[in-house]
């Protein structure tokens, strides 16, 4: 069951009115738990054990790691949470990938190993839910909060239907109090997530699958060398499918959430507006950056430890968080080319730039990023700006080969095909794809810039109940025209 069906519209309903019944707190509790599990269910019924492992292992474990003085037991009990969840990570996600390089790896000294292929099936959104269960253990370890006395509260933290698949990484300070007292939608917040909603299946139906999704799958699928603006639109057409994917996923998470009158924190920021690498990863996916950052960037030493240590910790994070992504070298690939932008700009901001340095934030802190405090990189007018925005967002687009590409001889015809390294490029894109896809991504990094500071809601406060109501019924006409449902979004296949 995904956000884009006819079906989850009439579950999703359904549970509006249940929500909204005279029952007691509990058991509107308990009915969410069970619609989590429900709505989980719809693509695998048997993978729900794995939830229930997940959620027991470090309630419970998280519970003696608080209260456990002995320093050598406590270790063993976050090795037993580290072990459970990302044993279960690393065996669903990475077991075929492990056993291909090593065969590879064994073919290389004379070995002829051929071991029967394995028949593993990802369990959808198991990086999310592992990355956000892990969240409580290390806080527990930390002693940062005191740990979660409700079974209930705590496996409504792990399944919260809305950001159980793909996010945004919830920590358990941002969600869990809210569990505490009985939470409805107001008037005001029903219809603002009905807008979100509304918007993020727009994203994802309308701009992602229908006006750009063919164009990218086109080039990428290509087998020969393309001429270089087929090769450019393709890329940039990935680029604005793959944020219209992901973040209308989040927008329809944040707004299911806010019609049942709960909060989640925001997981895009208008990223193609970033000036910089370290501004885009406080704009990109926001909630594992974050994650990344205080559950590994900072605990490996962050900044404190010298200039090597320092950039040698954004090249582990940055490899890791591609891992995270993807089974796949082309990951790994991706994730050390923003390791080397990070690094890069990092050397030029401190050798050439004078900018105050902001403080580095605890790691016991919980984060919700705000844009109104997110530093800008470097100091200049708003030309200058946009010229190192759109240079960020040129260089984002050559990480885009790699991360979408499935093998490295695709990725690397086309980066030939894109800097016009091939003497006979093919024309593939028709006329009108070209044009759609150069109309929207144009739109798009426009409105990222404009909207830069700001968010959907702040604007739609301040416009006129006539115009917003035009607004949302194109969306709806949209939504209705391109009779796109069912297409997964993109970030189900981590």
């Amino acid at each position: 069951m995904i956000f884009n069906s006819y079906t989850f519209i009439a579950f999703f309903i359904l549970i509006l009115i249940v929500h909204n019944l005279p029952f007691s707190w509990k058991t509107k509790k308990i009915n969410l738990l069970l619609a989590s599990y429900i709505f989980y269910a719809a693509w695998n019924p048997p993978f729900i054990i794995l939830l229930w492992i997940s959620t027991l292992i470090d309630y419970f474990v998280g519970k003696q790691l608080y209260f456990e003085e002995n320093k050598a037991k406590r270790k063993l009990l976050l090795a037993a949470s580290l072990i459970g969840n990302l044993g279960m990570l690393g065996y669903f996600k990475y077991g075929g990938f492990v056993l291909e390089n090593f065969v590879n790896l064994a073919a290389m000294i004379g070995v002829d190993f051929h071991p029967a292929q394995p028949n593993i099936i990802l369990p959808v959104g198991i990086s999310f839910y592992t990355f956000q269960t892990l969240s409580y253990t290390l806080d527990m370890y930390r002693k940062s909060s005191p740990p979660e006395k409700s079974l209930l509260d705590f496996s409504l933290f792990v399944t919260f239907l809305p950001q159980l698949v793909a996010g945004p990484i919830v920590r358990p300070g941002q969600l869990i109090p809210q569990f505490k007292e009985p939470h409805s939608a107001n008037t005001q917040q029903l219809m603002q997530g009905l807008f979100l909603l509304s918007l993020g299946l727009f994203m994802k139906s309308v701009l992602a699958d229908t006006l750009l999704a063919s164009s990218a799958d086109a080039v990428f699928a290509a087998p020969m060398p393309l001429s270089a603006v087929d090769a450019w639109l393709g890329v940039l057409a990935f680029s604005g499918q793959i944020f219209f994917d992901f973040g209308g996923y989040s927008t329809c998470a944040i707004g299911i959430a806010l019609c049942l009158g709960f909060t989640l924190p925001d997981n895009f920021r208008y990223p193609y507006a970033a000036i910089g690498f370290s501004d885009f990863w406080r704009r990109w996916h926001i909630t594992l950056s974050t994650w990344l950052r205080d559950y590994l960037y900072i605990p490996l030493g962050g900044n404190r430890k010298g200039e090597a240590r320092t950039y040698l910790n954004l090249m582990i994070t940055m490899l890791l968080g591609g891992l995270w992504h993807g089974a796949a070298w082309t990951f790994v690939v991706w994730g050390a080319l923003h390791g080397t932008y990070l690094c890069v700009e990092k050397l030029i901001r401190e050798r050439f730039v004078s900018t105050p340095k902001p403080p580095e934030p605890l790691a016991e802190t919980p984060v919700v990023v705000q844009a109104s405090i997110a530093p800008t990189v470097f100091r200049g007018n708003s030309f200058n700006n946009f010229i190192l925005a759109m240079f960020t967002f040129f260089l984002v687009n050559v990480t885009w080969v790699f991360f979408r590409a499935t093998d490295f001889s695709t990725a690397w015809r086309l980066l030939t095909s894109m800097f016009g390294q091939t003497d006979k490029g093919a024309a593939l894109l028709p006329t009108i794809d070209m044009i759609k896809v150069t109309t929207v991504v144009t739109l798009m990094v426009i409105a990222h810039w404009l909207m830069r500071n700001t968010s959907v809601l702040v604007v739609a406060q301040k416009m006129k109940w006539w115009l917003i109501s035009i607004v949302w019924s194109l969306m709806i006409i949209g939504l209705i025209v391109s009779q796109k449902s069912g297409d997964s979004f993109i970030y189900f296949q981590f």
